[in-house]
């Protein structure tokens, strides 16, 4: 099975390329090559490239490496013109949103060419020819064609060919298309009977029912249109030309041929629920590191705002309890989601620098969560008898050593039970960041389900560990919280 890095090719190795010949000739009769002046542009230079995170047999993950052909393809290109690459597993949609941000540099991702967008994106020369087959549950004599669909649903993925083809014939056949962001998730739709039918690329396809997806074609396949690797409109010439000049070597050579045929005869292996666990073992304990990683930068920062806010909240400044206030209206009154997207796709076309996806996350979960650390220190300080100001003023005390000697000890307890509970939530929600891209347990599972399309058990090992993780913090939370507050 060929990796992510670049395969050996076989005899055909041998063989000067045509296009490698050309050069030579060209440079010793002192004329530039095609594509020499590309070359020299990135050479030695570092592209980040966004790619989906679950269309196999394109991109997928392996041993916890992303292959497939998209990645081999782009390996080997890039070795060929000298250049490196960073990956960058998104998601389609996420995907193209980073790169119209200049979150990356480059998108492949299976994206078929179209005249829409190529009036945002430049392409390559086309890749792959795509093509378009109708699926079904294994279970299901019903649906034949497409004439069966009429009053009926059908799946499929967001961006894709499929979803192209789909939306052009459903008022002739009658039907309705609804979109999800996974090709397993659609698969499990029509497996739970929500979907009749999927309409999905053709390898990609394939490759679900060669690794027991539960689905069947039951049509021959439609003409579909091309791939082709993007760039922003305008932006980085010199890559496009040195992806196509490096595409063009890799057909003439064969190895264009031999990663095609590596991945669309292929499917995943089978394994039991214990392979299951610990083969992906590293996936799922990266993911929790990652996911305790983001937390606790989150309540960090989130402890800091919210005693900040929290104090300005029940001061006597109406300025300064106006600004608490907006601040926690803001964050409390969006969803988490909305900031998420903000933060990593919106803030960098507003300050033009590219934010990193742990950095989007850290500020999305520290500001909601600080948002709501603000009340809890509001409430706990509010919740301490008026009285106890009074008689600790009436002793001589002033407002702060009040604040530190009386007030804020009796809060610190009314808050404590809160303040556990806000970090279970947090912990929880670092699982939405998955849209981003962010590395964490929820998107570690997505990219081996999305290979093995054992959705229902990927999800029980993701939820037993989120729920050992929380059980065993919020023990240790109580136990903490006894002991210092006794």
């Amino acid at each position: 099975m060929l990796s992510g890095k670049r395969a050996l090719k076989g005899p055909a190795k041998l063989a000067v390329p045509l296009t490698t010949f050309l050069a030579t000739l060209a440079l010793l009769l002192g004329i530039p090559a095609a594509g020499a002046f590309a070359a020299d542009g990135v050479e030695g230079e570092t592209f980040v490239i966004g790619t989906d995170t679950t269309f196999a047999p394109f991109e997928f993950r392996q041993d916890g490496e992303l292959v497939g052909i998209d990645m081999d393809l782009l390996n080997a290109i890039a070795e060929e013109e000298g250049f490196n690459v960073e990956i960058q597993s998104l998601g389609f949609d996420a995907a193209l949103q980073s790169l119209q941000s200049n979150q990356v540099d480059g998108v492949i991702a299976g994206m078929s060419i179209t005249d829409e967008r190529r009036q945002v994106f430049d392409f390559s020369d086309p890749y792959f020819e795509s093509g378009i087959q109708m699926a079904v549950a294994e279970n299901n004599d019903d649906v034949a064609g497409y004439e069966d669909l009429r009053g009926k649903r059908v799946a499929v993925k967001t961006g894709t060919e499929g979803q192209t083809f789909a939306e052009s014939i459903k008022d002739e056949y009658g039907f309705e298309v609804v979109a999800f962001a996974q090709s397993a998730q659609m698969y499990d739709d029509v497996k739970a009977g929500g979907s009749v039918a999927v309409f999905d690329d053709y390898p990609v396809l394939a490759y679900g029912v060669a690794s027991g997806n539960g689905l069947k074609t039951v049509t021959e396949k439609e003409a579909g249109s091309s791939y082709g690797f993007a760039v922003n409109k305008g932006a980085n010439p010199e890559l496009l030309t040195a992806f196509n000049a490096g595409l063009a070597d890799l057909k003439e050579s064969g190895e264009y041929d031999e990663i095609l045929d590596t991945y669309l005869e292929a499917g995943a292996k089978d394994s039991s629920f214990w392979s299951l666990i610990t083969d992906n073992g590293p996936a799922f304990a990266k993911g929790m590191g990652l996911t305790l990683l983001a937390t606790a930068l989150s309540l960090l920062f989130a402890l800091v705002l919210g005693v900040f806010f929290g104090f300005l909240k029940v001061g006597s400044s109406k300025i300064l309890r106006g600004i608490a206030t907006v601040y926690v209206s803001i964050f409390r009154g969006t969803p988490v989601l909305v900031q998420a997207f903000f933060f990593y796709f919106g803030l960098p076309q507003i300050i033009g620098q590219p934010v990193d996806v742990l950095t989007a996350g850290v500020l999305t979960l520290s500001l909601n969560a600080g948002a709501y650390m603000t009340e809890i220190v509001r409430g706990g300080i509010q919740s301490v008898d008026p009285g106890q100001m009074e008689a600790a003023r009436s002793l001589g005390l002033g407002y702060g050593k009040t604040m530190q000697k009386v007030i804020i000890p009796q809060a610190i307890k009314i808050m404590t039970p809160s303040f556990i509970n806000q970090f279970v939530i947090t912990l929880k929600d670092t699982s939405l960041l998955a849209v981003i891209g962010f590395a964490e347990l929820t998107y570690q599972g997505q990219q081996i389900y999305a290979v093995n399309f054992r959705t229902a058990e990927v999800l029980i090992i993701v939820a037993a560990l989120y729920f050992i993780v929380i059980t065993l913090l919020t023990k240790l939370a109580d136990v903490l919280d006894k002991r210092f507050n006794k």
